[in-house]
């Protein structure tokens, strides 16, 4: 298989944290695939007409996008686990989703910043992107319970990376004064070796 990738790209790293969970790595050619919404990556457009990533070329040669498709591939061909087929799958999918939007309103939010001029830039986006995010953000920090206990499925995996960017992108927003149960459960789980080995790096 070959995955289409960035090092820095929190989608991807949900991608890459269910490899490492799932013991696939091995199994997985990794792609330079960096671009932007102005400058995509030819070979990421190739495989993918969108122009995002991850994508995820199979054995078969079938090509797979976005995170949460590949994330349900991988899952599937290693047995499954990931999702839970019992009444708590919705809220599952749901968890997940919300925790892809916080992403969502940070890559927006980052590209705001970095590919307008800076007299382009309008701040009233930004402002909205950090809303989005810290909404988010108290959302998981009132469900904490659900959402950080239990067997590990997709909706932790996503939180994970979602906190992660946050860490790596968003420093100045704080998200621990606020959050101090996910604080308490992400500071443990960040030091796990599937959370080690996919930190986010620039270059």
């Amino acid at each position: 298989m070959k995955l289409y990738f960035s090092p820095t790209s929190p989608f991807v790293r949900k991608v890459m944290l269910v490899l490492y969970l799932k013991n696939l790595v091995e199994k997985v050619q990794l792609v330079p695939g960096s671009g932007t919404p102005t400058q995509p990556n030819k070979q990421t457009v190739g495989v993918n007409p969108i122009g995002k990533i991850p994508a995820l070329a199979t054995e078969a040669g079938q090509i797979l996008f976005d995170s949460r498709v590949v994330c349900r591939y991988l899952d599937k061909i290693s047995g499954g686990g990931l999702y839970p087929s019992d009444d708590t799958e919705f809220a599952v999918l749901t968890r997940e989703a919300m925790a892809d939007g916080i992403l969502d309103a940070g890559v927006i939010a980052l590209y705001e910043h970095r590919l307008r001029p800076e007299g382009m830039r309008h701040q009233p986006i930004s402002d909205a992107m950090t809303a989005k995010m810290e909404r988010g953000l108290a959302a998981f920090e009132k469900d904490a319970e659900a959402a950080t206990t239990g067997p590990m499925t997709i909706d932790k995996i996503a939180l994970a990376a979602a906190l992660g960017y946050l860490d790596f992108r968003y420093s100045g927003l704080n998200w621990r004064t606020k959050a101090p149960k996910l604080t308490a459960w992400y500071d443990d789980f960040r030091e796990t070796p599937a959370m080690l080995a996919t930190a986010p790096r620039e270059g």
